[in-house]
């Protein structure tokens, strides 16, 4: 039986690259994003059976209609990778990004993962993996606060359905991607420029591919981050927090005030 893949926010980014490895892997897909004529585009590329859904994942009903377009198609693979970032001091961000971020980097997430896991229980089998990043492994991240608590709920919210899966013997796993940097077009959306060397999505998204196949929990695609976030659990938190305040305000994207920018929403790590 042919098996499917879902992959939000796949018009660009870590979902585009994700929605490469599965076409190759021999996957139906059923592609997700705002941009349909981004979708139809990588659909062109891909050789692959490919369904395009355009939805806006920060509208509830949205999540749900992406759900009723897979309910009757056999979905082994569920990529949650939409979401996006803003960078300034939470006093004077926008209010209306922000709910919106928390609309797609928290609420779909959570209906998503909810809608698939039921879904792939009765199945009797199959992956999700929800895209988060390092800062939802760190205390807090001023200058990005709400990006970082938003993430901080995708890891928190993962870890602990790993566990009731893993103590009720679930043939479902779940797991989450928390990488650093990453290449894509994040940095725009968010105002800011990475004070760190990004990765490339490609490779983010073939590592984590793997890392899934093998049901490891939390994915962190690069040794120096991985090291990094080890020594932090060490830190005191304030520190820890001052440390993070600092890096932030070198991502400060032209020395401009955080702004909410239009037009696309890309996804970092």
């Amino acid at each position: 039986m042919k098996k499917y893949a879902v992959v939000t926010g796949a018009s660009s980014g870590i979902g585009l690259e994700f929605a490469r490895i599965l076409a190759k892997e021999g996957y139906g897909l059923v592609l997700c994003a705002r941009r349909k004529e981004r979708l139809e585009g990588l659909k062109k590329q891909l050789q692959a059976e490919c369904e395009v859904v355009a939805v806006d994942l920060s509208k509830e009903e949205d999540c749900f209609r992406l759900f009723q377009a897979v309910k009757g198609k056999p979905v082994e693979v569920w990529i949650n990778n939409a979401g996006f970032g803003n960078f300034g001091a939470f006093r004077g961000s926008s209010l209306k990004k922000e709910l919106e971020m928390v609309d797609v980097n928290v609420k779909a997430l959570h209906i998503l993962t909810k809608l698939a896991l039921r879904k792939m229980e009765k199945q009797k089998g199959g992956y999700i993996l929800n895209v988060a990043s390092c800062a939802g492994l760190m205390p807090a991240g001023p200058y990005m606060s709400t990006y970082y608590a938003s993430k901080a709920y995708a890891t928190s919210l993962t870890r602990g359905i790993a566990e009731e899966l893993c103590q009720g013997k679930s043939p479902v796993y779940i797991g989450c991607l928390c990488p650093g940097p990453v290449n894509t077009e994040f940095n725009q959306v968010a105002n800011v420029q990475f004070a760190l060397h990004g990765i490339g999505a490609a490779y983010c998204a073939r590592y984590a591919y793997a890392q899934m196949k093998r049901r490891k929990v939390v994915i962190v695609p690069k040794l120096s981050l991985r090291g990094a976030m080890v020594l932090g659990r060490f830190l005191p938190q304030s520190l820890y927090i001052r440390i993070a305040a600092y890096q932030q305000k070198k991502k400060k994207y032209g020395g401009a005030k955080s702004v909410a920018v239009p037009g696309s929403r890309g996804k970092d790590a």
